[in-house]
């Protein structure tokens, strides 16, 4: 992509996106995740009605006087976004790419944290870790994370979330409010990442954000077509006007569907699935609304 043209859709992102940020979002972005976190703030003498739980021993100790730890919920946060830009994610069937839906919804969530002084950084992965962006504020921050989404040219095909993960907890040790966009092709194929969702839920507040497009439950009638796996590159013929061929992708595809569910789920990780073929507005704010 050119430079032009690169700026073009940069431009035609942040307009879409952080109209409905500053619209829509703002507000439940600050009761969804604001307040999550208590901070340390200072000692203080125990006084009648303190909390036994809050007493600092060590303090205690030293002075030989009760004292207590005293909290506030800490105002800043830091948002961090776990992009998944692998071959699969690139496809689509309706007017946009599961990648174009990741790119706005990345966006929304981006312009939203910066509306709110928070840092923002991010990981795109496939089967590696394609780039690296620190946490940070700021509108330029911002326009670079969509830039580098838009403008990145995967080396890898495949998915590795849990490569993903481990990456994402080794950097930051700060808890960190974590969306995961991706369409989890693979979580049927990979048994440990359930345990390192788990993991990483202990350590931050997760939210798995699932793309997905119609193509993943209905295949349209093209009689005899020859299918390519994007990430494999495997070729197979299929037989689309055959309703036997069409019921066992949709079972397929629902199948698919509900694991993810099940496995957020046991992993307590907060999902909601956005798809090419609607808003993701809806789903999204019902999301917000439930955390708040």
């Amino acid at each position: 992509m050119d430079a032009a043209e690169l700026l073009k859709r940069v431009r035609r992102v942040e307009i879409t996106s952080r109209g409905l940020s500053d619209r829509i979002f703002a507000g439940e972005y600050h009761s969804a995740f604001k307040g999550r976190g208590m901070a340390f703030s200072e000692n203080r003498e125990y006084q009648a009605g303190d909390e036994v739980r809050t007493i600092d021993w060590n303090v205690t100790a030293r002075t030989g006087t009760p004292h207590v730890k005293v909290f506030e919920e800490e105002r800043e946060l830091t948002v961090f976004l776990l992009i998944d830009i692998s071959a699969s994610i690139q496809g689509g069937t309706q007017e946009r790419t599961m990648m174009d839906l990741a790119t706005e919804v990345a966006a929304v969530l981006s312009f939203s944290a910066m509306g709110n002084n928070d840092k923002v950084g991010a990981i795109l992965f496939t089967d590696r870790i394609e780039k690296f962006i620190p946490p940070a504020k700021g509108k330029s921050h911002t326009l670079r994370i969509v830039r580098d989404m838009l403008d990145c040219t995967p080396e890898g095909k495949g998915s590795d979330l849990g490569k993903a993960l481990g990456h994402f907890t080794t950097a930051l040790r700060k808890r960190t409010v974590a969306f995961v966009l991706s369409d989890f092709k693979h979580v049927d194929e990979a048994g440990e990442l359930e345990v390192l969702l788990k993991r990483t839920r202990r350590k931050h507040d997760l939210v798995a954000l699932h793309m997905t497009d119609p193509l993943d439950l209905t295949l349209p009638r093209l009689g005899w077509i020859r299918w390519k796996d994007p990430e494999s590159g495997q070729m197979r013929w299929l037989r689309t006007g055959s309703s036997k061929v069409r019921q066992a992708w949709r079972a397929r595809g629902e199948s698919h569907h509900q694991s993810v569910a099940r496995m957020m789920a046991r992993a307590g990780v907060d999902h909601v699935a956005l798809s090419t073929a609607g808003s993701f507005v809806q789903p999204l704010l019902r999301l917000f609304h439930e955390r708040g």
